[in-house]
């Protein structure tokens, strides 16, 4: 049976998913106009995912102290949420397919390490309540966490890119960007289908 999470932790978390939500939603706007500028498949998809941490981080602020029965379904909604990204990605990455062209290297490079220091930073900060609250958190967390690999292959591929001067690097992170948040979701629907189910026990 899973404990209630104390006061003094839910305040500490709806803090700390507050914090990240606005630096997830700040860093969107970034992201977002440097991938339209360079024409970037991987920012772009990055870019999204930075808003959809934003959506959950302000669900989790809102969520929290709720009953265990309403903090399950709200994680299993968080579960679809994690695969927008990838539905955005998708579309982006059949258009880029078949022509694949190469963004710029640096900004590429510069703006995955940018996302980088803010998702390593979210990560660290949500670490400690990664099992308070469930799914809830965990959503937060593996969002964090994930997010923050995603962007060390963005440099890679950008210093790739650098070398031969082709689209596919990115392509190729962009679509691994897409499967890391669906295996997320797939993680998040778990638990938050386990606590469901506890709640009604």
């Amino acid at each position: 049976m899973n404990a209630s999470p104390s006061h003094t932790s839910i305040t500490g978390l709806r803090r700390a998913v507050a914090i990240v939500g606005l630096a997830n939603l700040a860093y969107f706007f970034v992201e977002f106009g440097v991938a339209q500028r360079i024409g970037s498949v991987s920012l772009f998809a990055d870019s999204v995912d930075f808003l959809e941490d934003a959506a959950i981080n302000f669900l989790i602020f809102g969520a929290l102290g709720w009953s265990l029965r309403n903090r399950a379904r709200i994680g299993m909604v968080l579960a679809g949420v994690l695969l927008i990204p990838a539905l955005a990605l998708f579309w982006t990455a059949w258009q880029k397919f078949n022509a694949p062209t190469p963004p710029d290297p640096w900004l590429l490079s510069i703006t995955g390490l940018g996302a980088l220091t803010i998702n390593v930073s979210c990560a660290f900060l949500l670490v400690k309540f990664r099992h308070h609250s469930g799914s809830l958190s965990r959503a937060a967390f593996l969002s964090a966490r994930n997010d923050a690999f995603a962007n060390v292959a963005i440099i890679i591929a950008g210093l790739v890119t650098f070398q031969w001067f082709s689209g596919w690097p990115d392509l190729i992170v962009g679509i691994g960007i897409a499967i890391m948040n669906a295996d997320a979701a797939k993680s998040v629907w778990k638990a938050a289908r386990n606590e469901h189910a506890s709640a009604e026990a």
